[in-house]
C-alpha cells in the first residue's frame, strides 16, 4: 500500500504496523463513511441506523477509542511517535471522525487520575472495556460568550472578573451545584455520555477561578440542543449542553482553582499537538488528491504535471506537508515526555499545521479547476474541513497570542 516516504528509519515493528493498520482503516472505513455523512443533515448523521455508528463501533472494537490511554487503562500504551502516526493516519482518512473518536477518551483518562474508586468502577472501567460505543466522552469548554479566551492562561485578561465563564458551580454540602450553558461547538456534544466539563468555581478570580469536573451526562438537570449544521467536518457531531441546578458529587470535581492554570496548559499541550498531527494528515490527503488529479488532467496536449507552474505548486505543497509532519511530531513527542509541558510548541504546531492544511487544500482545489468545486469530489470536502481547523481548539490568532505570552516570558 503506497504512502509517504518515512524519513525515520528507526520505526519499531509496532509503529510500522500501526501505520499500515490505521491507514487501511482510514481507506476502508473512515473516508467512505465521512463522504456519505457529509451530504446528510446533522440530525440524520446520528440516527440509530446511520453509518456514523458503524464507524464508532468498529473504532471501539479495534481499540482506537482508547488510543491515547496507557496500558493500565486497557489502552495500547502507544509510544508518543506511534500516537502521532496513528493520529495522522486518522486525519488523512477523516478529520471529522479523527476529532470525534479522539476526544471520546478525554473525560475518562483525566477521571482515572482522581483515584476515586466509585468513578473508576462505575465509569472509567466500563469505558475501557467498551467495544460497542456505549460510552462516549466530550470536552465541554466553549460557551456562547466564551471561546478561545478560555484558553489564554498566563495573560492579564485571564484573571479579570468580568471575563468569568458562564457555566458556574457552587459547593453545597457534599455536592457541587452546576448552572449554565456550553455552546454548540462541543465535539460529540449531543451524543456524549460523559463530559470533561470546564467551569468556574470562584468568580472573583475570572477565568483563573476555574475548575474541571467529570460529569455523567445522564444526571438530572442536563439537557442537550440540536446537532449543529456547519460548513465542514460534518461527520463530527457538535451541539449545546445545558446545566440547570445539576448536583454533582464532590469527588467528581477533578481540579479546583489552584490547579486550573496547570490543567489548561496540560490540556492545550495535548489537544493542540493532536490537532497538529490530525491536520498534517488532512494536508497530506489534499496534496495526494492534487498530485493524482494533476497526473491525469490533460491541458495543452499533456498532463498538467508537465507545466512548470503546476510543478512549482506541487513542490510547495509537498514541502509544507513534510514540514508539518516533522514539526507536529517533534512537539507531540516532546510534550508527551515533559512535565510541565512547553505548551507554546504544541500551539505553534496547531497553528502551522492547520494553516498548512488549509493552504494545501486550497492549492489542490485550484489544481482541480472547476472540478474542485463539485460536491462529489473529495478535495471539496477536504477544503471545507481544513477551514474549520483554523477556528476549533482555539482560533489560530488567539493561540498565537497565548503562545507569544509564554515565549516573551520564558524564551
Amino acid at each position: 500500500m503506497a504512502t509517504y516516504l518515512e524519513l525515520n528509519k528507526n520505526l519499531t515493528e509496532e509503529e510500522e504496523a500501526i501505520k499500515q493498520q490505521v491507514h487501511r482503516f482510514a481507506v476502508d472505513v473512515l473516508r467512505p463513511a465521512a463522504m456519505e455523512l457529509d451530504k446528510m443533515p446533522p440530525e440524520k448523521v446520528i440516527d440509530e441506523d446511520s453509518p456514523y455508528w458503524d464507524v464508532f463501533r468498529k473504532a471501539y472494537e479495534l481499540g482506537y477509542s482508547r488510543s491515547y490511554l496507557p496500558a493500565a487503562l486497557n489502552g495500547p500504551g502507544l509510544s508518543p511517535l506511534a500516537r502521532h502516526i496513528f493520529t495522522e493516519e486518522m486525519g488523512w482518512g477523516s478529520a471529522d471522525f479523527a476529532v470525534g473518536i479522539g476526544v471520546t477518551s478525554f473525560p475518562f483518562g483525566y477521571a482515572a487520575m482522581s483515584g476515586n474508586q466509585d468513578i473508576l468502577k462505575d465509569h472509567v472501567l466500563p469505558f475501557t472495556q467498551d467495544k460497542e460505543a456505549r460510552f462516549i466522552g466530550c470536552w465541554a469548554i466553549t460557551e456562547p460568550q466564551h471561546g478561545s479566551d478560555m484558553l489564554m492562561v498566563g495573560t492579564p485578561q485571564f484573571k479579570e472578573p468580568e471575563a468569568v465563564g458562564d457555566v458556574r458551580a457552587r459547593l453545597d454540602g457534599d455536592e457541587w451545584v452546576i448552572n449554565g450553558q456550553k455552546s454548540a461547538w462541543v465535539s460529540n456534544g449531543t451524543v456524549a455520555t460523559h463530559a470533561l466539563l470546564f467551569l468556574n468555581t470562584d468568580q472573583s478570580r475570572g477565568q483563573e477561578g476555574g475548575g474541571v469536573a467529570f460529569v455523567p451526562l445522564d444526571l438530572p438537570g442536563i439537557t442537550k440542543g440540536k446537532p449543529l449544521d456547519k460548513l465542514g467536518q460534518r461527520a463530527l457531531n457538535q451541539g449545546e449542553i445545558f446545566f440547570d441546578n445539576v448536583r454533582l458529587p464532590k469527588p467528581f470535581m477533578l481540579v479546583e482553582p489552584g490547579g486550573y492554570p496547570f490543567m489548561i496548559h496540560s490540556v492545550l499541550a495535548s489537544a493542540n499537538a493532536f490537532m497538529g498531527a490530525t491536520f498534517t494528515g488532512l494536508a497530506r490527503a489534499a496534496f495526494e488528491e492534487g498530485l493524482d488529479y494533476a497526473r491525469n488532467r490533460v491541458q495543452g496536449g499533456k498532463p498538467i504535471t508537465e507545466h512548470q507552474a503546476v510543478q512549482l505548486k506541487l513542490a510547495d505543497m509537498f514541502i509544507n506537508v513534510e514540514a508539518a509532519r516533522q514539526f507536529s511530531r517533534a512537539a507531540l513527542i516532546y510534550n508527551a515526555e515533559t512535565n510541565p509541558p512547553e505548551t507554546q510548541y504544541s500551539q505553534a504546531s496547531k497553528i502551522f499545521c492547520t494553516n498548512t492544511a488549509f493552504k494545501v487544500a486550497s492549492d489542490a482545489l485550484q489544481l482541480h479547476g472547476g472540478m474542485g468545486l463539485a460536491k462529489e469530489m473529495l478535495i471539496e470536502k477536504l477544503f471545507r474541513d481544513a477551514r474549520a481547523s483554523l477556528i476549533e481548539d482555539g482560533t489560530n490568532d488567539v493561540m498565537a497570542l497565548s503562545a507569544a505570552r509564554k515565549i516573551i516570558d520564558t524564551y
